[in-house]
């Protein structure tokens, strides 16, 4: 059955396919892309005035992506993993996340679960982790991203970032916002992260 929703699993798995990345290359393999569509009701979040800055940011290779997300962002059933009373009124008015496929997306997946992930500017997402492997690509620059026990460091825009099961990890936004496309796989598609940090980690 056609959906409206076609297109975005199509540009979603081009995208992946442009990247040039051992990690993505494998993962993207493993993926059984014929997915069955489910009937979603759209929940759009305040954190969608972001994606028009967001698709003036993306590199070329992930436009048409991103540039369909703007396009279609009232139509798509988008989540908070997260309330007010977790991180605070203003982390929730700048946070939100679209399942494109998995075991809540648009898309039917018991075994990967990929979509992406929006942040405004100046946001902390603390320290968390969870079972699932996760591989992040952002697709806006100037984010920094701490893994484990590191420091922050700001990651580019189409630059892979690995998080492996249950190991720790943030990401803080500076004056621009973060749209970044994820990938879960090897663990409970749905789980709410383990929080092991506060919103208050800013900027050192």
């Amino acid at each position: 059955m056609t959906t409206k929703f076609d297109e975005l699993l199509g540009r979603f798995h081009a995208y992946l396919a442009s990247v040039d990345d051992a990690l993505v290359r494998d993962a993207s393999a493993r993926i059984a892309w014929d997915m069955p569509a489910r009937a979603l009701e759209p929940y759009p979040l305040g954190c969608l005035r972001h994606l028009d800055r967001a698709a003036e940011l993306a590199p070329p290779d992930a436009k048409p992506l991103v540039r369909l997300l703007a396009e279609r962002r009232n139509d798509l059933r988008w989540g908070q993993t997260y309330s007010e009373a977790d991180f605070g009124k203003t982390f929730i008015d700048n946070y939100g996340w679209l399942e494109v496929f998995g075991t809540r997306g648009h898309f039917a997946n018991e075994e990967v679960a990929a979509g992406l992930l929006i942040l405004g500017p100046n946001i902390v997402y603390p320290d968390h982790h969870h079972v699932a492997e996760e591989i992040y690509i952002p697709l806006t620059g100037g984010t920094e991203w701490r893994m484990g026990e590191g420091g922050f460091r700001r990651r580019a825009a189409g630059e892979v970032v690995h998080h492996a099961s249950n190991v720790n990890h943030a990401m803080r936004t500076a004056e621009e916002p973060l749209l970044a496309l994820f990938i879960w796989r090897g663990g409970p598609l749905a789980q709410k992260s383990n929080i092991t940090g506060t919103v208050a980690q800013g900027r050192g």
